[in-house]
């Protein structure tokens, strides 16, 4: 798995304006809506679905890190939002740190050993912190996209 491969293009946002962690959660999944792979109506019961899994435990993995995620019968591929949030929010993340980094998954049901691969994969370059700081001074989409995609090149060995 690539961020290409997954990564929806009009759900990358550089400037989150959520405060808080459910409306993070409403701003990446309005992302996915407004790019075509989440249908309008069905964008509060994603929301609700991917908030279902945050109960079982924050995805925020830390060092200003989260990769919510779920899968949910109305989408029709892995798709993924990226956020990054200047402030920071509370995301109960498991070092207590405010997060500034997001990425949303949402899959198909049917496909968990591709969402897994995506979470595997998303969370081994976000581990990095050059490319954690480089995407964190992005300033554009077209910013992050680059980012993205030079990661994808270098299987994260640029970032090493």
């Amino acid at each position: 798995m690539r961020f290409s491969d997954f990564v929806v293009r009009g759900a990358i946002h550089p400037t989150l304006t959520a405060g808080s962690k459910e409306d993070v959660i409403r701003e990446l999944v309005q992302g996915l809506v407004e790019a075509g792979r989440i249908d309008a109506a069905e964008h509060e019961a994603v929301v609700e679905t991917v908030l279902e899994r945050e109960r079982l435990g924050s995805t925020g993995i830390g060092r200003g890190v989260a990769i919510p995620h779920a899968k949910h019968s109305s989408i029709g591929e892995l798709s993924a939002a990226v956020g990054v949030s200047a402030s920071g929010v509370d995301f109960e993340s498991l070092d207590g740190e405010p997060t500034d980094l997001f990425f949303l998954l949402v899959s198909p049901p049917e496909r968990s050993k591709d969402h897994l691969s995506v979470l595997e994969y998303a969370s081994r370059q976000l581990r990095n912190d050059l490319f954690c700081r480089l995407l964190r001074q992005s300033q554009s989409t077209e910013d992050i996209e680059q980012l993205l995609q030079e990661a994808d090149e270098s299987s994260g060995s640029a970032f090493s």
